[in-house]
């Protein structure tokens, strides 16, 4: 078990946190790098959710796009990039971390992005870390601005409990997930983009390197209509 759950705070191709640039993240993110685990977790929890921006279109899906250094120096992506960088940068700190993908019945959209996705069913990211003894979940997704132009309240994380079912009404409804693809210690690259543009496909640009561009979600909110 301690094998295993030290290989899990190893960088990898893609939770590259040996570079500068989420090495940069990472100061910016927590006050104290030596505070306890849990402490780390959630500064970098909320760090990865408000301080990166949540932005579906024209996020780029290459390999060097999906790396967390590349989200670190954007700050922008969405639920693929944003995990692969909590997942690292949490990492770096000595926290074991996997990567969980799903697929989720989404409320944060606009009538644009359904259209593109092809439903309301999205191929999903978040992150799975080690803490006090015992696997939680983590979802630092979508950023706490772009949840209020939707209507929604931000997810929080306690690093206690799993930080999963994104509330979108004050009714109690919640994000559902609807399959579980499993946890993996890195991006599994191929499983990814072939998952993105099965279920996907109109949501790839012209060579399948990316999302589609000319949009913002946040532009499309009806309260920027």
């Amino acid at each position: 078990m301690t094998d295993q759950l030290d290989r899990l705070t190893r960088p990898t191709e893609f939770l590259d946190y040996e570079t500068d640039a989420v090495q940069a993240f990472i100061d910016h993110a927590v006050k104290d790098r030596s505070a306890d685990p849990t402490t780390n977790a959630i500064e970098l929890y909320y760090a990865v959710r408000d301080d990166v921006f949540y932005e579906v279109y024209g996020a780029p899906l290459s390999r060097e796009g999906l790396k967390a250094s590349h989200t670190a120096t954007t700050k922008e992506g969405f639920c693929l990039h944003k995990s692969a960088l909590y997942a690292a940068s949490v990492r770096a700190l000595g926290i074991p971390s996997k990567l969980v993908y799903g697929d989720v019945r989404n409320h944060l959209a606009s009538p644009r992005l359904l259209q593109h996705i092809g439903g309301d069913v999205f191929f999903h990211g978040l992150t799975q870390v080690y803490l006090n003894g015992k696997w939680v979940k983590a979802t630092p997704v979508f950023n706490k601005m772009l949840c209020k132009l939707y209507g929604m309240q931000a997810l929080e994380f306690d690093g206690l409990s799993d930080s999963l079912y994104h509330p979108f009404d004050e009714g109690g409804g919640s994000m559902e997930f609807l399959t579980d693809h499993g946890a993996f210690d890195d991006v599994p690259y191929d499983f990814v983009i072939s998952s993105m543009r099965s279920k996907h496909p109109g949501f790839l640009d012209a060579d399948g390197t990316g999302t589609v561009s000319g949009g913002s979600l946040a532009d499309e909110s009806a309260l920027t209509r």
